[in-house]
């Protein structure tokens, strides 16, 4: 009868024991998880008031003097961007800066240089490139912008300055023509490469 018991218990145990078993498996599951990254390409322009720009010297007070376009800048905007690039399709993005509206004077010329990041975000910034002088033809002003950010607002991203002074061409100071004021459009645009 012992036996019997024993072997009871044992045959029990092993039932026990094997539905535990099995119900372990049944725990077990899969299922997927997708990752999207979206692709990112935003810019503006950030001044901390007016975004509207004045360059122009004043009139000389005396007689036989020049106009004076030795102060002629301004650095009141910056370049913000944020970038997400794609290492096979579009692996990095510049900046291109054009004359969309209107004309510089004659006599006269428009430049504008991009100084380097601020260091206020992450990522691949861009490079600033030399001064340009602005005209109606899209130019790098900043190049291998890869996936960045810069920060929002001013003190953020590039810092811009402007120049206008005269054309070092001789007979340029003949050209300026005060019916010549005008209101330029100038357009920043982040372009795949």
């Amino acid at each position: 009868m012992q036996n019997k018991i024993f072997f009871t218990l044992t045959l029990l145990t092993l039932v026990v024991f094997s539905g535990r078993v099995q119900a372990q498996d049944d725990h077990d599951d899969v299922h997927n998880l997708s990752i999207n990254i979206p692709e990112v390409a935003l810019l503006d322009l950030e001044a901390e008031g007016d975004r509207s720009i004045k360059l122009g010297p004043e009139a000389p007070g005396e007689a036989g003097n020049a106009l004076d376009f030795s102060e002629e800048q301004n650095s009141d905007l910056w370049i913000n961007y944020s970038s997400i690039v794609g290492s096979k399709t579009e692996p990095s993005r510049d900046i291109t800066a054009q004359i969309t509206s209107g004309n510089v004077p004659e006599g006269l010329v428009l430049s504008v240089q991009a100084s380097k990041d601020a260091g206020m975000g992450d990522g691949e910034m861009g490079r600033a490139q030399d001064m340009i002088r602005l005209d109606d033809h899209a130019q790098e002003i900043i190049t291998g912008v890869g996936s960045a950010y810069t920060g929002n607002g001013p003190s953020r991203g590039h810092q811009l300055t402007y120049v206008l002074s005269l054309d070092k061409k001789e007979g340029s100071y003949a050209k300026i023509d005060f019916d010549q004021s005008n209101t330029l459009a100038i357009t920043y645009t982040l372009t795949d490469q």
